[in-house]
């Protein structure tokens, strides 16, 4: 049964912090503790994976604004869980936002607003691809 695209649903992902996710590893930082980039990453993906089944076909989310506090250091092998909870939609069903957060085995180490809108992908990256100096 498809996923019905709604304020309230939630997703959880989960990751093993690696040495690959670390702030120094990253670029983020110099310290060997998991990266405040990769923490926004990973409750991006998580946004994504909540709402991705119930797009139609060729449809999917690009992410626009990202207000998130990261409150406590997590280190290299500890577990974390993402949450990402459906919290409005606008009137056109295309605009997203999300209460998102993160928690480590030993508690909360992030949280705040992701917002994403629902786009075509193939016109999004026509689009994209044609923006003057695009080489990839």
């Amino acid at each position: 049964m498809k996923k019905i695209l709604e304020p309230g649903i939630t997703g959880t992902s989960e990751i093993t912090v690696s040495e690959k996710m670390l702030a120094c590893h990253v670029g983020s930082g110099l310290v060997e503790v998991f990266s405040t980039a990769m923490m926004i990453a990973w409750m991006e993906a998580t946004a994504v994976a909540l709402v991705q089944d119930a797009l139609p076909e060729g449809m999917t989310t690009v992410g626009t604004r990202v207000d998130v506090a990261h409150v406590a250091a997590t280190p290299c092998g500890m577990k974390v869980t993402f949450t990402a909870e459906l919290t409005a939609m606008s009137a056109n069903g295309k605009g997203l936002t999300f209460k998102v957060s993160a928690h480590d085995e030993a508690g909360l180490i992030g949280e705040g607003v992701h917002e994403r809108v629902v786009v075509n992908r193939e016109k999004f990256e026509s689009r994209t691809r044609d923006r003057k100096g695009s080489t990839c």
